[in-house]
């Protein structure tokens, strides 16, 4: 291989979005939120600044300061005496912890707000008005009264969390059902939770009309037919997502038990038109299908009142965009139909439009620079999500971009059509082989916590390893196994810190080598020179295997191949070293501190997404600047290419001095005991 080019390398967009979702403002950020969606998020985008451009590259998310989980986890700790302040006060609070975590852990977001905080907040109210207000332009929207709960006893509506039951989308075995979505991601009409409960009053709550706006999701089945085969058939998108996606676009179907057979035929009549598919296999339920949302809703409306026991298929449902509850993004006066807010999953949808406006506000650019990022073919936006959310994401979020039109979301002569995003969806996180939740039997453990035992760079190591975009795979630190004598026996070793031990030895050990070598027989200068042509050729390899991962987002496989050629240089040096010495070859010694600053450089730009903070340490000794150092707009032929003229013509370029016993990647410090 005698360049870069001699392998096809992948297309990169000119501008791209990276977004990391929105955790709920009622609690500080755990495990999964950081390993499963922050880090790789955020690995990702600094991959992208160092490979288009920082300027380039738009990194976003804030905390989620709407929806019932705030409400009810607000009302909790007022009742408990546990907070005093407004709920304002208490998600500020929230946000503040969330992103203290964030920065210790090295996520670089160009803007971390909140839906409800800040200028942030102020542009958000404005584009939420705006997207309401042209899906109702565009007919997309209806007014709709539906059944919603009411505790009697309290006298007050409930929200989302106040609600809890079993979950009625067959097949699916969540205890977690709330007023009309579970904990994995179903969505069902309110009336047909299973046995609800308030969490107010601990009494069965009452069904009262109320009217909300509703997005007519069913009507783009076609349309999300249509890109489910697209995304099916390409091969960088990851399984999971049409896969989900396509659960949602069966036609309708109610599931009823067997021994309401007699029943269902006694009344089949008054069913709207459907097919009735007997139970096969020794299944406990019988069939029917309609053609459409309102026909099955039309039956449910006879079947329930006849007593008959059923539950309901995934498929297209109206998408409620409005809700009652007085903590919320306040929804635009339209036909006169005021007092309501916006449910906060449809305005979180958008939310990343508003901070990217904040985060451009902020720089001080045009306000309709934001197309360039959201409209532009040239453009991408990649949006990092847990798997139980491709509902909202990859169904609801692309119908909604659809709907606005080819006048896009501002219609007003420039191009704002919104451009479908790339979904980056991780499977679960487990804590050991448990799903972990804060408000599960299981509790997983904070990112704060995790940094009382670990460095932030081993944990983003270790974090990338796991391939979440394979399966579901378990994270499990020592320091928090169940098992005490596993936590406290020197012979178990600690999963976690795999992937930190080639930090911390190998990839700190060519570090070393190379400027202890350099200040000891180099006068503190690193040689400059033809690099060996096998180790160019093992330095390209790796660089466009590693590029052509990254542009799968497949971390785990970027991880393999940072770990094969640190290795690799590392053996290159000691090798090289203990030849030269041995021979006394002057000239030897030289070009191997040639080869191995030179694989150094080509390590260091790889592990900058993964560990940024001791990789900008070595760019700092090594008297480099971050934006030439960490780019891969270069030809990788030499070290030359990042040295002026004059040190080129004198063949060393000076590093600064390194102290002894010097760590670029060190332990966290509890394991030095």
């Amino acid at each position: 291989m005698s360049d870069l080019s001699s392998r096809t390398r992948v297309e990169w967009p000119a501008r791209a979005v990276v977004t990391a979702g929105m955790p709920y403002g009622n609690k500080p950020l755990h495990f999964g939120h950081i390993g499963g969606v922050f880090v790789p998020a955020d690995a990702f985008a600094r991959f992208l600044r160092d490979r288009i451009g920082a300027e380039n590259v738009r990194f976003v998310s804030g905390t989620d300061c709407f929806g019932s989980p705030i409400n009810e986890g607000y009302r909790k700790l007022v009742e408990t005496g546990e907070f005093s302040g407004t709920i304002a006060d208490y998600v500020l609070a929230n946000h503040e912890r969330q992103a203290s975590t964030l920065e210790a852990f090295q996520v670089s977001l160009d803007i971390y707000d909140g839906s409800g905080i800040g200028h942030a907040a102020d542009v958000h109210q404005m584009i939420t008005n705006q997207f309401i207000e042209r899906l109702h332009g565009c007919g997309h929207l209806k007014l709709d009264s539906t059944l919603q709960f009411y505790d009697a006893e309290a006298g007050t509506f409930l929200n989302g969390r106040q609600v809890q039951g079993r979950c009625p989308v067959q097949g699916c075995k969540s205890e977690h059902g709330y007023a009309d979505e579970c904990d994995l991601g179903h969505q069902y009409a309110p009336a047909d939770l299973i046995a609800p409960v308030s969490t107010l009053t601990g009494t069965a709550p009452e069904m009262r009309p109320v009217e909300n706006w509703y997005f007519d999701l069913p009507d783009f089945d076609g349309f999300l037919k249509e890109r489910v085969e697209a995304l099916r058939a390409d091969s960088e998108v990851r399984p999971v997502v049409p896969q989900t996606i396509a659960e949602f676009l069966a036609p309708p179907v109610i599931f009823v038990k067997n021994e309401h057979l007699d029943e269902y035929r006694a009344l089949a009549d008054r069913l709207p038109p459907h097919q009735f598919r007997a139970a096969e296999g020794g299944k406990s339920s019988f069939e029917i299908e309609f053609s459409d949302i309102t026909a099955r809703d039309a039956a449910r409306a006879v079947l329930a009142p006849a007593g008959i026991r059923f539950r309901t298929s995934k498929t297209l449902v109206p998408f409620r965009i409005t809700g009652n509850i007085e903590w919320g993004v306040a929804a635009p006066v339209i036909d006169g139909v005021e007092g309501l807010t916006v449910w906060c999953w449809p305005e979180s949808l958008w939310a990343p439009i508003s901070f990217t406006i904040a985060a451009n506000d902020e720089q001080g650019l045009p306000r309709g620079s934001w197309r360039d990022f959201w409209c532009s073919d040239e453009a991408r936006v990649y949006q990092f999500i847990g798997q139980d959310n491709l509902y909202f994401y990859g169904v609801a979020q692309p119908a909604l971009w659809e709907a606005l039109g080819e006048g896009g979301l501002f219609d007003d002569g420039e191009d704002s059509r919104l451009r479908q995003t790339t979904l980056v969806a991780n499977h679960h996180m487990l804590f050991g082989k448990k799903k972990a939740s804060s408000s599960g039997a299981v509790k997983p453990p904070t990112g704060e916590q995790l940094l009382e035992h670990y460095t932030a760079e081993q944990l983003r190591a270790h974090f990338l390893a796991l391939g979440l975009d394979q399966k579901s795979v378990g994270f499990s630190p020592k320091p928090f196994d169940p098992d005490e004598a596993k936590r406290t026996d020197s012979r178990y070793a600690d999963p976690a810190l795999k992937e930190g031990a080639l930090l911390t030895n190998v990839f700190n050990r060519l570090a070393r080598s190379c400027f202890y070598e350099a200040g000891k027989n180099f006068d503190g200068c690193m040689p400059l020179g033809r690099v060996t042509s096998e180790v160019r050729t093992r330095a390209f390899t790796a660089l466009v295997d590693y590029e052509e991962r990254m542009h799968r987002v497949e971390l785990h496989r970027v991880m393999s191949v940072c770990d094969e050629f640190i290795r690799w240089s590392n053996k290159w040096w000691a090798d090289g070293i203990k030849a030269a010495e041995e021979s006394g070859d002057e000239q030897a010694r030289r070009q191997v501190l040639v080869d191995s600053f030179y694989l150094l450089r080509v390590a260091t730009l790889l592990m900058h997404p993964v560990v940024p903070a001791g990789c900008e340490k070595i760019c700092d000794y090594l008297s480099f600047g971050f934006d030439e150092f960490f780019s891969w707009n270069y030809d990788f032929d030499s070290n030359e290419e990042l040295c002026p003229a004059m040190e080129i013509d004198a063949g060393v370029h000076r590093i600064h001095e390194l102290p002894p016993r010097f760590d670029f990647f060190r332990k966290h410090e509890s394991q030095y005991k």
